[in-house]
């Protein structure tokens, strides 16, 4: 399985001959323009987590031609953006619902910002878990209540979460943060179930370099923070070759 970083949240996930392209908002590689024209494929699935700018861009529509399935966040449906795709090839998910087609089984969970994450299951078995936009929004310039509310909202829509099982999880650890940006990714990593965990949301910011403190938790988990456009890394198994901590 063929991991492919594209930009922010933006990731191709190619598995045997079914890909999964998620919230592609921006593509500075051509990564997916190359798969594309390539044809070396029989599924395509392409996700939204949202309608922020940085995880939904309409240049997606041009692959509509080869495309299985848009698999969207509920709020899509309201934006200017949606009316160019194909409207027979979406499908729409709100929180807690599950997609299913002959290939792929897709469930959806709440996020703590806007629209909703997802957890895919492929042909081969395999799970894929994109988290969109939950996380543990933990802003340190915020207001007390502020702060009080975004760590109540996190737990709750964690508790949910508890015991997933993912081979491989892309969760935000966003620099913008300072010193809380681990902290959603290790409460993540302590109540779930995970072969590989991706850093992603860290445009204009250095490789992610693990505290101790997550490490403690994440014990012998191969880790990988991409930073340029067009990385990729090969999962096999519970590993990622060449792993960021290996």
């Amino acid at each position: 399985m063929e991991l492919t970083y594209l930009l922010n949240s933006g990731f191709l996930i190619q598995d045997e001959k079914v890909l999964l392209l998620f919230d592609d908002y921006e593509d500075p590689a051509g990564i997916m323009d190359a798969v594309y024209d390539k044809g070396d494929f029989d599924r395509l699935y392409i996700f939204a987590t949202h309608a922020h700018f940085d995880h939904f861009g309409t240049h997606i529509r041009a692959y509509a031609p080869k495309t299985t399935r848009y698999i969207f966040g509920s709020d899509i449906k309201h934006t200017k953006r949606v009316k160019i795709f194909p409207t027979k090839k979406i499908s729409y998910m709100k929180r807690y619902t599950q997609w299913e087609d002959d290939a792929i089984r897709v469930w959806s969970y709440d996020s703590t910002d806007v629209g909703i994450s997802f957890l895919v299951k492929l042909p081969s078995g395999k799970r894929i878990f994109h988290a969109g936009d939950f996380n543990w929004w933990d802003w340190q310039d915020d207001t007390p209540d502020n702060i009080e509310l975004a760590a109540k909202v996190f737990k709750r829509q964690l508790k949910r979460m508890e015991n997933m099982e993912a081979d491989v999880a892309f969760f935000p650890v966003d620099g913008r943060l300072g010193d809380s940006q681990e902290k959603g990714a290790i409460e993540f990593v302590k109540k779930t179930n995970l072969k590989a965990f991706v850093a992603m949301h860290r445009v204009e910011y250095p490789k992610w370099e693990p505290s101790e403190k997550f490490l403690a938790v994440s014990k012998n988990l191969p880790l990988w923070s991409p930073i340029t456009p067009g990385e990729s890394r090969t999962f096999d198994g519970d590993k990622l070759l060449e792993a960021f901590n290996s």
